[in-house]
């Protein structure tokens, strides 16, 4: 199995601070549930959210072959765990396509979320979904 592309990233300060990509962009850090946190940084849930929304609609575009625009929302809301112990995330992503119907806009969803190394990555999660919507521009 070839790899196709390689990163790392590190993280020294934990949920204040910096996080950076080595040999790339670095960004501020703020825990959401901080609340003298800084506005312009950015935290996990984000950046969770922005990855997935843009490797999910990226395998869906190549599904489409580009014939359609597609669009995919996520929404990532921070819980306290059900044990007590920490928090969790629950995920949920909403995918839309241009001029398709309703089980075209499903069919679509289904094939990218097979597809997107992302979403391999969280489909077996209790606290995953996936939903398909009506396309808004």
């Amino acid at each position: 199995m070839a790899v196709r592309y390689r990163t790392e990233a590190i993280n020294h300060d934990g949920g204040t601070g910096t996080a950076a990509v080595t040999d790339g962009f670095e960004v501020n850090v703020a825990s959401p549930l901080r609340a003298d946190a800084d506005p312009a940084a950015t935290n996990p849930e984000q950046l969770l959210a922005l990855a997935w929304a843009t490797c999910l609609n990226s395998t869906a575009q190549a599904i489409v072959e580009r014939a359609r625009r597609t669009a995919v929302r996520i929404a990532v809301e921070l819980r306290d765990a059900p044990d007590g112990v920490g928090y969790e995330f629950h995920v949920d992503a909403y995918l839309s396509a241009e001029g398709a119907d309703d089980a075209e806009t499903e069919r679509i969803l289904t094939a990218a979320h097979a597809r997107c190394p992302v979403s391999k990555l969280l489909r077996e999660s209790a606290t995953v979904r996936v939903h398909a919507e009506p396309y808004a521009a």
